[in-house]
């Protein structure tokens, strides 16, 4: 190491592209200085200049002699352990990337960082690069006073005290912890900030003259691991490890300590020592942002299966449209017959079953359209007390557990009842034989050390709490990821629970699943307060039979089955229509003066789409009733109108339309169901 100050720039070394340049930039924006090197015999030059750490591509090693930097790793000085950053495509196992253990002890002080990565990663590498170097620094003064001590004791003894007081100041002012023990396990010396670590996280303070392995006799397995560790720094290796240490019953904290054998100036080995950091709150560091990361790609991944779900919801919805509305008018023209009924009726749940998947996928994607408002969670439980207990059947004891007088919860009832059904539905399949099912409501306080997902404040925690077979960690861990499943081919989706968790995240809520095999299982559903006290639910009666006067009705939809078949329905209830197949034509319509009464639009449309043809349409005809059509409109978007789902029966058609009014056309928010 011919370099004697010390220098805090990185080099970089990556062959291919301009992987170089981005990685010396993204080191620069950071505050570091950086480097590209063209070669390798380039940056062996340049580390004689100085460097604080490298980062190298794997590939700039795959056919490279590599023998003048191994003689350049090798002719280090003692202390020094110059860090490297190897960007590798399969990380640092050996099962995935044999060539990573070669690479590890040409290296030696090597950390893999495996590629695509964030740059807050690469940042955060460098930092703890540049860290450790700095304290290889701080090692080399400290051990030069103490070779100059070990080399100069016996010919300098009317200068011993002075020199053993330097010592000992230096290292007794410093926060490295320094140990040194002789072969028989013996400290010769401990410094303030050793002693303190030890009665800290062992309830111990040893001192020079103490047998380690006498002192731990009390705690065998902490005492082992010293003298595994002490024990190869004895033998003559040298080496750096991070460990967590303590006593279970005092407290655990991490440490970086670089073990290193202990000689006199003849070479002969007559004990070892160690410098230690305490490192907890680095490692915490690294691990929240570990956390960030996964949380980033976990959103990125919710992201893209959102666009997807979009899409396929739309057509699918587009589909599933003029297929659910024939069957419907087909069950009530033939229905008198027992085997249409029996078929049309068959085909009908088929339909739903396939509407319900849709709306999963949506859930878990937090893409569905929400129509929030308070809701009594007590009234609501207590509605679908019948149809919980029919679903989960009479071998399962189900308890109701509600204090009353708890404020209203902001969310989509519809939705919500959904999600209860579906963790009612999972606790039954986890009690085969039978057990006892709690449904309870409570008022959760959530404090800035709380759950992670959710801002400080009061929400309603509604819990379904089974007997069952439970959960272990690793099935615990999978539970809500989309189509992960324990039960067998063809019985379960595995979006059940996804859906259940989109739902909170979309309400600005949490779902937590706590579990332990044997024990059962508690899914807890947090959601919002609402400002406002609860409002009443409304149901519609699903009658589809003509009601009121005859409309005049202007049918837009682009897709010719959707567009035919919702102009039957319209007809078989007694209305006109007129079909249009975009909104331009629709326009055309209207300004040609076609006497129409009300709008009936499908939302996603090429070139102009439903909202927009409502809004142009009400300035040629401001009397204009109109009700969107929508398969999927992209998430929780206010259209401004009012909306029927895709797909839709002929009843929920009719009571869409006779929430206009006959005299004014004033248009009112339709009913709930």
């Amino acid at each position: 190491m011919k370099r004697t100050t010390l220098s805090e720039r990185g080099l970089v070394l990556a062959p291919r592209g301009r992987d170089a340049a981005i990685a010396a930039n993204m080191l620069t924006e950071a505050g570091y200085g950086a480097m590209a090197c063209v070669s390798l015999g380039q940056l062996i030059g340049e580390l004689d200049k100085g460097a604080a750490f490298v980062v190298v591509t794997e590939e700039a090693f795959a056919s490279t002699d590599l023998h003048a930097l191994a003689g350049w790793i090798g002719e280090q000085e003692e202390w020094s352990d110059l860090p490297f950053i190897l960007l590798t495509v399969r990380g640092g196992g050996l099962e995935r990337n044999p060539a990573a253990g070669r690479l590890l002890q040409l290296l030696g002080n090597v950390t893999f960082l495996e590629r695509p990565f964030h740059p807050t990663t690469l940042v955060s590498l460098a930092q703890s690069a540049v860290r450790g170097r700095r304290r290889q620094y701080e090692a080399r003064a400290r051990l030069e006073v103490l070779r100059v001590l070990n080399d100069t004791l016996e010919r300098r003894v009317s200068e011993a005290v002075a020199e053993k007081n330097l010592f000992a100041d230096i290292v007794e002012g410093t926060d490295a912890l320094v140990q040194v023990v002789d072969p028989d396990f013996r400290w010769l010396a401990v410094n303030k900030a050793s002693a303190d670590a030890y009665e800290r996280i062992y309830g111990v303070r040893p001192k020079a003259g103490d047998r380690m392995l006498d002192v731990f006799a009390h705690l065998p397995q902490q005492r082992s691991e010293m003298e595994a560790a002490w024990g190869r720094a004895l033998a003559g290796e040298e080496f750096t490890e991070i460990a967590e240490l303590g006593d279970p019953a005092q407290e655990r904290r991490a440490y970086e300590m670089k073990y290193n054998a202990l000689r006199r100036a003849s070479g002969r080995r007559v004990g070892a020592y160690q410098f230690a950091y305490d490192v907890t709150e680095r490692i915490r560091e690294q691990r929240k942002l570990a956390a960030a990361e996964e949380q980033l790609r976990q959103s990125q991944k919710m992201e893209a299966v959102g666009q997807l779900t979009g899409g396929v919801a739309h057509d699918f919805n587009n589909l599933l449209t003029p297929i659910t509305g024939v069957l419907d008018m087909v069950g009530r023209r033939y229905g008198d017959d027992p085997r249409t009924a029996r078929l049309v009726e068959g085909a009908l749940q088929s339909a739903e079953r396939a509407k319900t998947l849709v709306q999963r996928l949506l859930g878990f994607a937090r893409r569905q359209a929400l129509e929030t408002r308070p809701i009594d969670l007590g009234d609501l439980i207590r509605g679908m007390r019948d149809l919980i207990a029919s679903s989960v059947g009479p071998a399962v004891e189900l308890r109701i557990m509600n204090p009353g007088e708890l404020p209203a919860a902001l969310v989509d009832p519809n939705q919500l009842e959904l999600a209860i059904l579906n963790l009612c539905v999972n606790a039954r399949h986890a009690m085969p034989v039978g057990g006892v099912m709690t449904i309870a409501v409570e008022l959760k306080i959530v404090g800035p050390a709380g759950l992670s997902t959710l801002e400080p404040g009061g929400y309603l925690r509604l819990s379904v709490i089974d007997t069952g077979v439970g959960m272990d960690a690793e099935t615990l861990a999978k539970a809500v990821e989309p189509f992960y499943s324990t039960k067998g081919v063809g019985k379960g989706t595995g979006l059940g629970l996804s859906m259940v968790h989109g739902l909170a995240a979309q309400l600005g809520g949490a779902f937590v699943l706590t579990s332990e095999l044997g024990k059962g299982t508690r899914a807890d559903l947090y959601l919002p307060i609402a400002e406002g006290p609860a409002v009443a639910q409304r149901h519609g009666t699903g009658d589809a039979r003509p009601g009121g006067r005859r409309l005049s009705i202007l049918l837009v939809d682009d897709e010719p089955l959707v567009r035919s078949g919702v102009a039957e329905m319209l007809r078989e209830l007694g209305h006109a229509v007129v079909e249009a197949g975009s909104g331009p034509e629709a326009l055309a319509t209207l300004t040609a003066g076609e006497g129409v009464e009300v709008l009936v639009t499908d939302y996603m449309m090429p070139r102009m789409n439903g909202a927009e043809l409502a809004r142009r349409a009400r300035e040629v005809r401001p009397d204009l009733g109109v009700l969107v059509i929508t398969g999927y409109a992209g998430g929780d978007v206010e259209l401004g109108f009012p909306k029927v789902a895709k797909p839709f029966r002929q009843a929920d058609l009719a009571a869409a339309l006779s929430d206009l009014d006959p005299d004014d056309n004033v248009v009112r928010l339709p009913h709930r169901r």
